[in-house]
């Protein structure tokens, strides 16, 4: 008999799939690597890539505020991510926050409050006029009078109050409530 976490297996229930081996018991099914490949994928470290530093700075400030936590380290930094905490501290959805300088790219420490419910970053940048804004709110929204929707506008960067105020369109980068 095999051990494996926990799951008991016989030697004879051993399939191979490819070029891992899988142990077999009832419902539970747990995979071994090959011992040729453990020195191949101890070798090659799995980088994951950036493909947008907002999306990857909001979704990890989500998951730290589900999980709990009092503070997030959101790295790398950026001038977009700056203003988009910017509004949302001004908004009250977060804390402080704090830049902290490491001569690379940057790291952002951010002060959660369990205010923020749900945040996220619209990909591809949509265009939209200052007539569209109402059918934003209403499409991203829970509610009129409830959260906020971030625009990158010729004015700069703002939420969709301030960019109907103007009278101001552009490209939605995100929302957050």
């Amino acid at each position: 008999r095999i051990w494996v976490q926990g799951a008991e297996c016989r030697k004879g229930h051993l399939s191979t799939v490819g070029q891992r081996e899988v142990l077999s018991a009832g419902s539970k099914s747990v995979s071994l690597f090959h011992p040729r490949l453990a020195a191949v994928t101890a070798a090659k470290p799995v980088k994951m890539v950036r493909i947008s530093v907002l999306g990857d700075a909001l979704k990890t400030m989500y998951n730290a505020e589900k999980r709990g936590k009092r503070q997030v380290l959101l790295r790398p930094a950026s001038k977009v991510v700056i203003k988009f905490l910017s509004l949302m501290m001004k908004h009250g959805y977060i804390g402080e926050f704090e830049y902290v300088d490491d001569h690379r790219a940057g790291k952002i420490v951010v002060e959660l409050n369990g205010r923020l419910n749900k945040c996220g970053v619209i990909s591809p940048r949509y265009d939209i006029g200052h007539g569209e804004i109402e059918r934003w709110v209403a499409r991203l929204l829970p509610s009129r009078q409830f959260g906020v929707i971030v625009m990158t506008t010729s004015a700069g960067i703002m939420d969709h109050e301030e960019a109907r105020r103007k009278r101001v369109g552009g490209k939605v980068l995100g929302f957050f409530y």
